[in-house]
């Protein structure tokens, strides 16, 4: 074999064994991700999330969180997602209890040049820093790892749910939770405590709080936190002119999940001069909130300084390309009657979910789709109708010029049909499908070809 062949399949190796979740809630589609810590490293967004799996009789404690290890993913465009593999895992952390499977939210910060990553996790008992959670760092050379978790955990630090804020003038400081939210300033070595353990006042008393995560913007310091004002978590939030507070407690950010999620988790970061909030919730688990995902959405913030509440989305973030598979069941809009999303598979969930149609003219919005790719001539569909349906397409609203027209054959598989384009579309749109029967249309995902 000479060595332009060599090379080629080393090249096609390294793309296959990469692997990639797209845009839309939840980001990660093909394992469970919770406490998603978003950082800004270079011109990437990496997250770095726990990451749920489900406990059995040998692994874990049965209907309760189970997490063994960590992965990073990254993004140059909040859409295409890669997954980096597992950066820490616990039976490799020396101080860690061995199956404990208590590797609960972390967090990662750059500074001169080194990534320390933060996590919680049970301790050995034979530690001097006694039984329960402590919190340890593994150091790396570049985002994605290879990770080398510390000897000994950090001294002085109880608790869990570590994030680290490193300010303008260089100083670090690590705040965590246990019952109460804690802050310390770290040594230049990041892997040490530099003076008193403070605990942040004039926080909710009732309730639970946990999950801090700090950000600074104009000069006011905002602690961010998860806390159970009634039933389930909320994500709130306190303002400060220093980090060290005092902090005082100023609005909420999400209200409390609608399904009954029990714990969210959040990071909020500026990307390319926009804010956006990551959080969690149990998409692919609807009956189990152990088992959760990570989602994304766009935050604003009002003139005075103070942060619009987020409502969730399925649409998340990032553009979609017309040229991918466009699953429109992450919808941005959908008509009142007539239209419902279901998974496609109730035993494997991971296969994502189907868009239903089943009255005429029931529709279906998803938005920013990217149609700059020249010379697309006909349009794709994964569909399946037992009688027979049509569908239409199109860019410029429900009454807008219908782009493509689309024949559902009666069948009982699924079936990819294509259709000519009428119009073409130029520019950042929004997709706009409807049913014209009232014959049960299924749909699983959409494109558009050359």
């Amino acid at each position: 074999m000479n060595d332009k062949k060599q090379i080629l399949i080393i090249l096609v190796l390294i793309v296959l064994s990469i692997h990639y979740s797209f845009a839309q809630n939840p980001l990660i589609r093909d394992q469970f991700t919770a406490d998603p810590s978003a950082r800004v490293f270079g011109d990437k967004v990496y997250v770095f999330p726990s990451h749920d799996i489900l406990a059995t009789k040998e692994r874990g404690r049965e209907d309760w969180f189970c997490m063994e290890d960590y992965h990073v993913f990254s993004s140059e465009n909040l859409t295409d997602w890669e997954d980096h593999g597992v950066i820490v895992t616990q039976n490799k952390v020396p101080w860690v209890k061995p199956n404990s499977y208590s590797m609960w939210a972390p967090d990662c910060i750059e500074k001169n040049g080194k990534y320390y990553f933060y996590f919680p996790s049970t301790a050995k008992e034979t530690l001097t820093s006694g039984r329960g959670f402590t919190i340890g760092v593994a150091i790396a050379d570049q985002p994605e790892g290879p990770y080398t978790p510390e000897s000994q955990p950090i001294k002085g630090v109880k608790g869990i749910d570590p994030n680290v804020f490193i300010d303008k003038d260089g100083q670090a400081y690590m705040y965590w939770s246990q019952g109460n939210i804690y802050v310390a300033k770290l040594k230049d070595n990041m892997v040490e405590l530099d003076g008193e353990v403070i605990t942040i006042d004039n926080l909710p008393t009732k309730g639970l709080k946990e999950g801090p995560y700090v950000f600074e913007r104009n000069g006011v310091y905002y602690l961010t936190y998860p806390h159970v004002e009634n039933k389930t978590e909320r994500l709130e939030y306190a303002i400060s002119d220093n980090p060290l507070g005092p902090f005082k407690v100023t609005g909420v950010i999400m209200d409390e999940s609608p399904t009954g999620c029990w714990t969210n988790h959040q990071s909020i970061i500026n990307f390319k001069n926009h804010w956006y909030l990551f959080y969690h919730h149990n998409d692919y688990s609807p009956s189990f909130d152990k088992a959760r995902s990570i989602r994304a959405d766009k935050l604003f913030f009002n003139p005075n300084g103070t942060i619009q509440k987020v409502t969730p989305t399925l649409r998340g973030i990032g553009i979609s390309q017309a040229a991918n598979k466009i699953e429109i069941d992450r919808y941005s809009k959908l008509s009142e009657q007539g239209t419902s999303i279901t998974f496609i598979d109730t035993t494997n969930t991971f296969k994502g979910w189907k868009t239903v149609f089943n009255k005429q003219n029931a529709w279906i919005q998803y938005n920013d789709v990217d149609f700059d790719k020249e010379g697309i001539k006909q349009v794709k569909i994964k569909a399946k109708s037992s009688k027979g349906g049509v569908v239409q397409v199109n860019t410029e609203g429900l009454s807008g010029k219908v782009i493509a027209e689309i024949n559902i054959p009666a069948t009982e598989e699924w079936t990819e049909i294509t259709a000519k384009i009428n119009t073409k579309s130029k520019g950042i749109k929004n997709l706009f499908i409807q049913s014209k029967t009232d014959n049960p249309i299924e749909i699983d995902w959409i494109t558009f070809e050359q």
